[in-house]
């Protein structure tokens, strides 16, 4: 953890260096607002790190690709003075409890409730709405570099134990779904850029970035994405499946329509329902003997593990996700398919996720890794390049080759 910390911390503290000009949001319009993001290896969770509050001060926040909003512990180190507690009554509060189905009360001269989420441990807390000044690092159409402060942003306090089951330093989590009071909401509305974001996340240092990604990772990289329906269910994301192929070999599922994938930050390695799982499982192991693979003992929590003894590169059989036609594929394969466990042995980064798993298949960090993925919220598009690792590039290396070198 001292190492991730330690590289996590230079990194920030470089980018916050080279973002110097601080000015106010009103009447300021950006393409991007940027919060890098390292990967704990203890826990395989995203962290992104925000500076909040007067003066600034900075917390590390795990990624939820689902959660509605951003809470943190605000019971760590002192109260902020520029924290102002939300009326129940307010339209804010209305605002913030927009997604939720249940009776919204107001009671005059109370504060605002809402419910965060640990999305890790799947427990909810009763916390209360704040707002505060954030600092975001973008880009002005006239300046290159700058760190906008944007004031009346939103989120929730929860209460210190809730922090249970997030990476070693974590404060809070960062939500990036569609609900009116999520990151890219709120900085959509606050700084006028489209209501979109992007992630780019890397066993080392990736970014989240709100808006249009082409001043990052280059207009090139960016007009090659490949877009499908995103399908929107509260504040989740997710894609339809109308095939799955394992070395160019379609499987046979007998489902009606589509399989539903949930997108989720929060899961290490994709995960199938069982009687998925199980034809996958059976498919690939045949699709490996036929390379001349050899099955070896299953080291957990993966099911499918096989000798790396000879396997030169990317030798071992691919997946493809065949989305809307077979025109629109998700190539899954090599680093962002394989995980090597020990020596001389590895493992398929896809896990039964049990007979009650909720969405047939649920795409975990592992296999978005090195893919840039861009979230348009308002036509309800997912962008995906399918690993940059086959472009010569990936999201680590993306940040200085891109615009950004200009101020780094």
């Amino acid at each position: 953890m001292a190492s991730f910390t330690h590289r996590f911390l230079l990194f920030f503290s470089f980018l916050l260096h080279c973002f110097t000009n601080i000015f106010p949001v009103l009447g300021f319009r950006s393409s991007f607002a940027l919060f890098p993001v390292a990967k704990d290896a203890a826990t395989l969770q995203y962290v992104a790190r925000i500076s909040h509050g007067t003066p600034l001060r900075s917390s590390d926040l795990v990624l939820d690709l689902g959660g509605s909003f951003l809470w943190m512990d605000c019971d760590y180190g002192h109260v902020y003075s520029s924290s102002r507690l939300i009326s129940s009554c307010s339209v804010n509060c209305s605002r913030a409890k927009s997604h939720d189905l249940g009776k919204r009360s107001c009671l005059l001269n109370t504060n605002c409730y809402v419910f965060p989420n640990n999305g890790v441990t799947g427990l909810a807390s009763t916390g209360e709405l704040v707002e505060d000044t954030i600092a975001v690092d973008t880009v002005d159409l006239l300046k290159v570099g700058t760190t906008t402060t944007v004031d009346h942003f939103l989120f929730s306090c929860a209460p210190t134990f809730h922090l249970q089951g997030l990476a070693s330093g974590a404060k809070g989590m960062l939500g990036l779904g569609k609900a009116s009071i999520s990151l890219p909401s709120q900085l959509s509305s606050s700084i006028g850029h489209p209501q979109k974001f992007s992630l780019c996340l890397s066993s080392s240092t990736g970014v989240v970035l709100t808006g249009n990604g082409d001043a990052i990772f280059g207009t090139k990289t960016a007009r090659s994405l490949i877009y499908t329906p995103l399908v929107i269910k509260q504040n989740d994301y997710f894609i339809h499946v109308k095939s799955i192929k394992i070395g160019g070999r379609r499987l046979s599922f007998h489902v009606g329509g589509k399989l539903e994938a949930k997108l989720s930050t929060i899961v290490p390695y994709t995960k199938m329902e069982s009687s998925i799982f199980a034809k996958f499982s059976k498919a690939y192991v045949e699709a490996a003997t036929r390379m001349n693979v050899t099955r070896v003992a299953a080291v957990a929590p993966f099911g499918l593990c096989f000798s790396s003894k000879g396997v030169v590169g990317n030798s071992m059989p691919g997946i493809e996700l065949v989305l809307q036609s077979e025109m629109v594929k998700w190539r899954i394969e090599g680093r962002n398919l394989m995980v090597k466990v020990r020596e001389e042995r590895m493992c398929v980064g896809v896990l039964d996720g049990g007979w009650e798993q909720s969405s047939p298949i649920v795409i975990g960090g592992h296999q978005m890794e090195d893919n840039l993925l861009e979230f348009d919220i308002e036509s309800s598009m997912l962008g995906f390049s399918s690993s940059l690792l086959f472009k010569g590039t990936t999201c680590s290396s993306s940040l200085p080759d891109s615009n950004l070198k200009h101020f780094i």
